[in-house]
């Protein structure tokens, strides 16, 4: 929930645990704010570090023994921006200020605090700190010889490309990027499914949401990659041969990462919303550069992006089709019908997996800071994101949870719909019911597409679901039946339950709709727990 609150609102959460073993329980949620750039504060006690009685605070259970460990930081600090120990009372502000600060700061992350009992029982006299000595970073600008050479090779190239996967968090990064699009006519977008809706999927200059892999990738003369960890994988796909790159993020070197690298001629740290506006602001203030964008090249390929994307998008639609007889439905088709009944300004929590290419492409979001991917490989985060989610939209927003049926079971649902009840956090869950957990196959199959395991089925790799669990009726037990729970394995039944479904969410009750992918076959087919709702 801390997660999912910090991406929307921009305001740093904090997390309360328990000793080493609350840490170890935060698991893949510490991993996923990293990766994802959530800023969270997340303070966990130590065991006492006295045994008879010399401070108050001493030990004085069993457990105070169990749960004391050589160096529990250690257990997340390779995840955080920061991690520290406070070991006295008396600059306990000063250390949860630099850890804020660390965590708010980008790229924003996660900070890690501990503190023994006897620090905590500690008497000490009331002080203030200046809040505003504690701010985060501000933003970083290019030097100006890189704003008149990357802006110099956009204009010059024939074929430019921007690639992206974060910048969308600063939401005024968007309408700066678009005005940069609208500046370089012929400069396309791509964005690889980082964290955040970067550039509105339905402008002509958008590529769409593809994880590493396009065919721009291959045949574009300059690249900007702009906040973005994984713009390609090499081994599917790459830039060719004298493609100039040049590489702004917050974070250029990718300190976290072990192993990274890209042929890039120019690397700059700075804020990315600062350097598209001192882009698209630099070519319009040049006469030179100006007049170039003018000219009637320019208008050709403008025109050819409208054609183009709109080629795009008319196949995009052709896939929300039922099956040949009409009666069951694939991703698209959900996704598409699912478009049809919820607000246009819904925020999403996106954990697809496999399927998040042909939600993205259904859903075409366009709305800065309504589009929410984890950004991490930790499986489980949409549950408690699209609370967070709900919490900082507000009553009247409409938030949406699109998984995947594994990840579903990951996200802990038993605790997701018991919160969502308690503190009144209505939100739609669409669960991606395909009978199985298909990304290890996928995984298998690059590496190995002709091995003895592709020619497996999914039970004989053990990742099939079938006979699948009713995902709707743990969530609405998990709710204490006050949760509207349905299933749909036909094209018929899920107008009707997804309208329902919409409505409920809009009247204030969550919901959760368990949608059979390709037909019912294998997956449960409801029961009480669905016809009550």
């Amino acid at each position: 929930m801390a997660d999912g609150y910090a991406r929307l609102s921009g305001r740093p959460q904090c997390v309360i645990v328990h000793v080493d073993v609350g840490t170890q329980g935060l698991g893949a949620a510490v991993h996923n704010a990293s990766c994802g750039r959530a800023p969270v504060l997340i303070f966990a006690g130590l065991s006492p570090y006295t045994c008879d009685g010399e401070y108050r605070g001493s030990r004085t259970e069993y457990i105070h023994w169990i749960q004391d460990v050589p160096d529990q930081k250690q257990i997340v600090s390779q995840y955080c921006r920061y991690s520290g120990e406070i070991k006295g009372g008396r600059n306990v502000k000063q250390m949860v200020g630099r850890a804020l600060q660390f965590a708010t700061s980008a790229p924003a992350g996660p900070s890690y605090l501990v503190g023994p009992r006897e620090v905590m029982e500690e008497d000490i006299e009331p002080y203030e700190l200046q809040q505003a000595h504690w701010a985060p970073l501000g933003n970083a600008a290019l030097p100006e010889d890189a704003v008149q050479k990357i802006a110099e090779a956009l204009v010059g190239a024939k074929e430019p490309l921007l690639i992206t996967g974060y910048c969308g968090r600063i939401q005024e990064a968007v309408g700066h990027l678009v005005t940069l699009a609208e500046t370089v006519k012929g400069l396309r977008i791509l964005d690889t499914g980082g964290s955040d809706m970067c550039f509105p999927q339905d402008h002509r200059a958008s590529l769409g949401l593809r994880y590493g892999i396009h065919d721009h990738i291959s045949t574009a003369d300059v690249i900007i990659v702009a906040d973005c960890d994984v713009p390609w994988i090499p081994t599917q796909c790459k830039p060719a041969t004298g493609t100039r790159i040049f590489h702004i993020d917050s974070d250029p070197l990718k300190q976290q990462m072990p192993v990274f690298y890209i042929p890039a001629e120019a690397r700059y740290k700075v804020t990315t919303s600062t350097a598209f506006r001192q882009l698209h602001t630099y070519i319009s203030s040049s006469p030179t550069l100006s007049q170039t964008c003018s000219e009637p090249t320019y208008q050709s390929r403008w025109g050819a992006l409208k054609r183009e994307h709109a080629e795009r998008v008319s196949i995009i639609r052709s896939l929300a089709q039922p099956s040949q007889d009409g009666t069951t439905f694939n991703a698209s088709y959900l996704i598409s019908r699912l478009k049809h009944y919820i607000p246009a300004d819904t925020v999403f929590a996106i954990e697809a997996v496999t399927l998040t290419g042909f939600v993205a492409d259904q859903l075409l979001p366009s709305i800065p800071g309504t589009w929410f991917n984890c950004g991490g490989g930790g499986l489980g985060w949409s549950g408690g994101a699209a609370l967070g989610l709900k919490l900082a939209a507000g009553e009247k927003r409409f938030v949406c949870q699109i998984v995947g049926d594994g990840t579903f079971l990951f996200s802990v649902p038993g605790s997701v719909y018991w919160i969502s009840q308690r503190y009144n956090l209505p939100v739609l869950t669409i669960v991606l019911n395909n009978q199985g957990w298909n990304a290890p196959k996928r995984s298998l199959l690059l590496v190995h597409p002709e091995g003895e395991a592709s020619k497996a089925s999914n039970e004989d790799l053990n990742i099939s679901f079938a006979p699948s669990p009713d995902y709707a009726g743990l969530a609405k037990c998990a709710a204490g039946g006050n949760l509207w729970a349905g299933s749909a394995g036909t094209v018929d039944e899920l107008e009707h339950k997804m309208q329902e479904a919409v409505e409920s969410v809009k009247g204030g009750v969550g919901a959760v709709l368990d949608a059979h992918l390709d037909g019912p076959q294998g997956k449960y087919g409801g029961g009480k727990s669905v016809t009550i709702g």
